[in-house]
């Protein structure tokens, strides 16, 4: 497997804006999910459910709650993690659509998968609103973008760090693994260029698929009621803080493999969200700060500059640029 990663970021961030203002990027892309192209060639669809191997076994695949971009699952490790560090604040849970009845539990007038009555969702990082120019543009979008992505050099600011989650590590090389559509040749699709220069790749190490991914990634609420309330939220993006500490306890006292909860680390997790979720970083205030820039900024662009005021200058670790041909 090789990549080229300098000034694309397809992976960390929303680009489907970018769609609505470029037809001929929205045609080529169009184009490839029909069939045609190279992903038809090489027979790879995109990952979309975190419950099955591929969507050919019992139809189509399960749906997102929300309407937001592929999110990456976080283990149950590397969440309590975050949590260690205070950066409660970069966590989003996301709950998936049950294909029928049978498949899930009806909730705030939502049918969602589940697994023995528990509805089941995932751990992934937040995504506010940046300024970037990805795919070599010249002008600025503001657009959802990974928590720890550095809008100025389109790299990860935690990529060297021991919190860079697994799952952003190995990509693409578990969907390569699966026959399952990247990012890259998407936004070859959509914007020319070559993000995927080899497609050749190792065994998906770590990978954890079906009933293995139970309580390490993929996590069941043990009392559906009390989540009436907070899935109608989630369905529209307005997760309060109390929302998200009530998942993320769960999913920080789940146990790989059963249903089982910890009582001690549902509580820990819980007042690290609610009580101590900035505890020093700067994580929560720069997601705040970008919200509120872009309600300010209206449809006028804004330089990717400002996140040195946003991230910087409260301790987000920098990132280096691209060389020549990174």
């Amino acid at each position: 497997m090789e990549v080229h990663c300098a000034g694309c970021a397809g992976c960390c961030l929303d680009w489907r804006p970018l769609l609505e203002s470029d037809p001929a990027a929205t045609a080529a892309r169009d184009d490839t999910e029909g069939g045609t192209g190279s992903d038809a060639d090489r027979g790879r669809q995109r990952l979309r459910d975190p419950f099955d191997r591929t969507d050919t076994e019992r139809g189509a695949p399960r749906e997102p709650l929300d309407d937001g971009a592929t999110v990456v699952p976080l283990t149950r490790d590397e969440g309590r993690a975050f949590l260690e560090r205070g950066m409660a604040a970069a966590l989003r849970p996301r709950f998936w659509r049950a294909r029928d009845e049978a498949d899930g539990v009806e909730i705030d007038g939502h049918a969602l998968a589940a697994v023995a009555g528990r509805p089941v969702f995932v751990v992934g990082l937040r995504r506010p609103p940046k300024p970037v120019a990805p795919f070599g543009r010249e002008e600025s979008t503001w657009l959802p973008a990974c928590v720890f992505l550095d809008p100025t050099t389109l790299q990860c600011r935690i990529h060297e760090d021991e919190l860079y989650p697994d799952e952003c590590g190995a990509y693409p090389n578990r969907n390569l693994a699966l026959e399952q559509e990247t990012e890259c040749e998407r936004v070859e699709a959509a914007f020319g260029g070559e993000r995927l220069l080899e497609a050749t790749h190792d065994d998906p190490d770590g990978l954890l698929l079906g009933p293995r991914a139970i309580g390490a990634k993929l996590f069941c609420h043990p009392r559906p009621a009390d989540l009436a309330g907070i899935v109608d939220r989630a369905a529209t993006g307005d997760l309060t803080r109390r929302d998200r500490a009530e998942l993320i306890a769960v999913a920080a006292a789940s146990s790989p493999g059963t249903l089982a909860i910890s009582d001690h680390h549902y509580e820990w997790a819980k007042t690290r969200v609610l009580e101590a979720a900035d505890d020093g970083s700067w994580v929560g205030p720069a997601i705040r700060d970008w919200h509120r820039h872009r309600r300010a900024a209206g449809e006028t662009g804004s330089s990717p500059a400002i996140a040195d005021a946003i991230e910087v200058d409260r301790g987000a670790p920098e990132t280096p640029g691209w060389g020549p041909r990174e």
